[in-house]
Order: C-alpha cells, then sequence, then structure tokens
C-alpha cells in the first residue's frame, strides 16, 4: 500500500498483526551476504600469511648452449655460380654430404688441367735445381783444385827462392876468394917489380905478375856480376811468389763468384719450386671448395641462393642449415633492477609455448607444464633491448625437456627467489620495491 496522503497509515494501523506484514517486516535480507563476506575475510586474512615465493619473470626463447651448434649459414670461400643442387630444403645431411655443386667464373682457373700444368712446371723447375746444385757441387771442386794448386806453385817459387839465395851465398864467397886472389896477385906483382927494379929477376916474370894481376881483378868483376844476378834472381822468385798469390787470387775468386752466382740461382729456383707446390696445393684445395658440403650432421633450413646459372661472390651465404644433435638452452632477458638477485646456478621455471601450462609463480609445487632449467651465465653487459642476457640449461634434477621443442620458440621463465608471506608480497608489490636481495652462500660460509 502507498502512503500518497498525509494520513500516514502505518502509524495509526500496526502491521505486524497481519501474517504478510510478519513475513515482509520480520525478515533478515542480508544474512547470506554478512555470511559471505564474514568468510571472504577470515580466509583472506588466512592466505595473507601463506607462504609466497617471490621471483622474476621474463621472456626468451630456445637457443642452444654452445655457438657451434647454433642455426648457420653456409657460403663459399671462392666466388662462382651455382651448377647442380644435391639436397632439398628440409632435407637431412650427414657430415660431408654434397649440398650443391659449383663452377669457377674467374678466367685464371678455366682450365681443367691446371693443377697437372703446374705440376710440370714444378718438375721442370725442379730439374733446374738440381742441375744449378751440381754446378755449384763443379765450382766448389774447382776451387778445391784451384787451392791445391796455388799451394804447390808457391811451394815450387820458395824452393826458387831458396836456391836463389844459396846461389847467393855461393857467389858471395866465390866473390870474397876473387878479392883474395887478387890481392895475392897484386903483392906477386909489386914484389916482381921490385926485384925487377932491383935487377933481380927477368922482365918475363914482371909480365906474367902483371897478367896474372888483371885475370885476378877480371874474375872479381866476374863474380861480383854473378852475385848480383844471384841476388836479381831472388828478387825475382819473390815478385814470381807475388804474381803467383795475385793470379791464383783472382782465379779462385772467379771460381766462387761463379759458384755463388749458381748458389743464388738454385735458391731462386728452390723458391720458385716452393711457390708452384703452394700453387699446386692451392689449386687442389680450390677445386675441393667447388662441391659445398655439410659441415655437420643437420637439416637443411633454406636455399639462400636459389636457381642454376646464379653467380655470387666469396663469403656470400647460400644455405641455411640447423645442426641435429643440439644441446638445447634458453636464453631470457630480466631487468637491470633485478640483476643483482640472478646468480649461476640458481633454478628456473620454464614454460614453452605451444605446451600447455597452469602457472602459479608463487607456488612452483602446484604448477603444471613447466619445467626445471639452472642458470648458466649472466652476460656482463646490457643488451639492446635495455635488459641483461640470462642463459639457462636443462635441471639434471627435473623432468627433462619436450623433445619437440626448436630452437627459436618462445619461452615464459620465472626465476624462484625467497619464500616470504604473501601480505609481505602484496605490500612489496604496491609500494614498487624489488624483491629480497640476498647471495648465495657455499657450504663452508654456511657452516661458519
Amino acid at each position: 500500500m502507498l502512503n500518497i496522503s498525509r494520513n500516514a497509515l502505518n502509524k495509526s494501523v500496526d502491521l505486524e498483526q497481519f501474517k504478510s506484514g510478519k513475513l515482509v517486516l520480520n525478515k533478515d535480507y542480508y544474512k547470506l551476504l554478512r555470511r559471505f563476506i564474514g568468510g571472504f575475510a577470515i580466509v583472506s586474512i588466512i592466505v595473507l600469511f601463506l607462504p609466497w615465493t617471490q621471483n622474476i619473470t621474463g621472456r626468451g626463447e630456445v637457443t642452444t648452449l654452445t655457438p657451434g651448434q647454433r642455426p648457420q649459414t653456409i657460403q663459399s670461400p671462392i666466388p662462382g655460380s651455382i651448377q647442380e643442387w644435391y639436397k632439398r630444403e628440409g632435407d637431412e645431411v650427414k657430415k660431408g654430404d654434397t649440398i650443391m655443386r659449383i663452377a669457377e667464373i674467374k678466367s685464371e682457373y678455366f682450365d681443367p688441367n691446371l693443377i697437372e700444368r703446374t705440376k710440370k712446371q714444378r718438375e721442370a723447375k725442379a730439374l733446374s735445381v738440381e742441375s744449378y746444385e751440381g754446378k755449384v757441387k763443379a765450382q766448389g771442386t774447382r776451387i778445391a783444385a784451384l787451392v791445391n794448386e796455388r799451394a804447390l806453385k808457391l811451394e815450387q817459387a820458395e824452393n826458387k827462392i831458396i836456391q836463389a839465395n844459396l846461389k847467393v851465398e855461393s857467389d858471395s864467397i866465390d866473390l870474397e876468394a876473387a878479392k883474395t886472389n887478387l890481392q895475392i896477385a897484386e903483392t906477386k906483382f909489386e914484389r916482381a917489380e921490385s926485384l925487377f927494379a932491383d935487377g933481380y929477376t927477368a922482365l918475363k916474370l914482371v909480365e906474367d905478375a902483371r897478367i896474372k894481376l888483371r885475370d885476378a881483378e877480371a874474375k872479381r868483376i866476374s863474380q861480383e856480376a854473378k852475385l848480383l844476378a844471384s841476388k836479381n834472381e831472388v828478387i825475382n822468385s819473390k815478385i814470381e811468389i807475388s804474381k803467383l798469390k795475385a793470379e791464383y787470387a783472382d782465379k779462385i775468386s772467379k771460381a766462387q763468384s761463379e759458384r755463388f752466382t749458381a748458389q743464388s740461382n738454385q735458391l731462386d729456383t728452390e723458391a720458385q719450386v716452393q711457390k708452384l707446390d703452394n700453387e699446386v696445393t692451392n689449386y687442389t684445395i680450390r677445386n675441393g671448395l667447388l662441391y659445398i658440403t655439410a659441415p655437420f650432421d643437420g637439416f637443411i633450413n633454406t636455399a639462400i641462393r636459389g636457381g642454376i646459372g646464379q653467380t655470387f661472390k666469396e663469403g656470400e651465404k647460400l644455405v641455411g642449415i640447423m645442426p641435429s644433435n643440439v644441446d638445447l638452452a634458453v636464453e631470457t632477458f630480466i631487468e637491470p633492477l633485478d640483476l643483482p638477485l640472478i646468480h649461476k646456478g640458481e633454478k628456473v621455471r620454464v614454460q614453452f609455448d605451444g605446451w600447455p601450462a597452469i602457472v602459479f609463480s608463487g607456488w612452483p609445487n602446484v604448477s603444471y607444464g613447466t619445467y626445471g632449467a639452472e642458470v648458466v651465465a649472466v652476460e656482463r653487459f646490457i643488451s639492446p633491448n635495455g635488459k641483461f642476457r640470462v642463459l639457462l640449461k636443462p635441471d639434471p634434477n627435473d623432468h627433462p625437456w619436450p623433445k619437440d621443442i626448436r630452437a627459436g620458440s618462445g619461452a615464459y621463465t620465472i626465476a624462484l627467489l625467497e619464500d616470504v608471506p604473501i601480505w609481505y608480497e602484496l605490500w612489496r608489490q604496491l609500494n614498487g620495491f624489488p624483491p629480497n636481495y640476498y647471495q648465495p652462500q657455499d657450504k663452508a660460509t654456511a657452516k661458519k
């Protein structure tokens, strides 16, 4: 009944005496709501004191633990043109399998018999080396013969000097004897003249004494000439020795010069032989580079340079390949604020894209579909995205990672920190404080 008049009916009529009035006026409409709010408050208070594991979340992708197992491209170290493909995209290859064949595009390598011709040039140069080596030996023999001949000639000349000295000595003795004879002849001549003057001897004896005196003087002069001639022979012998030394020095120097020239030619030819050996090796290796082979067991991802007859430069990417046997890892990125909280060896939970999971970041024990990981390395320098890169490997004490995940797949990571009450975590989140900072301690420090 509506109160549309100034006479209030509820003041003059007691509505509770009616059955409908009792049901309407005495009913408790908020009883269930109060019970629900009270129960929710009690449960909320209890939940606030439950343990909560602080964590750092991040997004990353699946990669490999070692750089050699990551996807890479195959380049050709030489320029060329594609001639034939032996594999298709997606094919599995073993190490050493031929992927494609290429051809040379430089004119200096067009000759199909280039290696054989270079080998023949090398053999010819090797024979020249042997010829020069023989010439060097021949010149050495010639030098040794000249040295021996010079020694004999010098010995012969020295003997001539000795003979000349002996002759000088003999002639000097003869000269002294001639001088003595001259003195005796002069004495006899003077005596004969004295006796002739006194009349005791004949004129004939005086004349004979004068003749003997003249003979003695002639012999002395002749002996002096012989002595000078002998001394001349000594000087000539010494000059002969000097001439012999100069002559053989010139011959030996000329032979040595020819030997050095032969040695220089030999070394130059040996250098050419080594250069040709190098060219033969380079040509052989270059021929092997005309076949692009797989560097390891893997799968062909992409043919970067397709078609037949296309040319490319050295170092240009040709084929993308992914190793078949890899040690999977996850690279994730964290904020610089959380960097001091991440240390090598810490445990991390990982959720892979494509694998369903129910994640309770604060209660890892009740999470489903996540996998264990362990921190392997923390980057020392910030990445271009403004975060630090962290590398994770599978936790050996947890469930193994799925076998079907591939490198490049996305991943969601949760790094587990300290256990705190939920009320503390809510208070920290509302105030924007970082998680509790702590440093891992080794056993010795823990015991101490």
